[in-house]
């Protein structure tokens, strides 16, 4: 997946983000906005991670992403 198109969709799929990362507060998504180096800093200071392994967290979840995440559920 490509970041761009998961930034561009961020409010979409803060629900998602919320699944992977839930010590991220509805607010510290709402700082992120989709910036990943945002989120990592985020992820770091939650987690207790050091910057490459938050930057792993993420890669994963990217690759993770499907057309399924951008598609509005009925």
């Amino acid at each position: 997946m490509n970041w761009d198109r998961i930034e561009g969709n961020w409010k979409q799929l803060t629900g998602r983000a919320t699944e992977q990362w839930g010590k991220l507060s509805k607010d510290d998504f709402d700082v992120v906005a989709g910036r990943r180096e945002i989120l990592a800093g985020k992820i770091q200071e939650r987690y207790g991670v050091a910057k490459d392994e938050a930057e792993a967290q993420i890669g994963a979840w990217e690759r993770s992403a499907t057309d399924d995440w951008f598609t509005p559920a009925n």
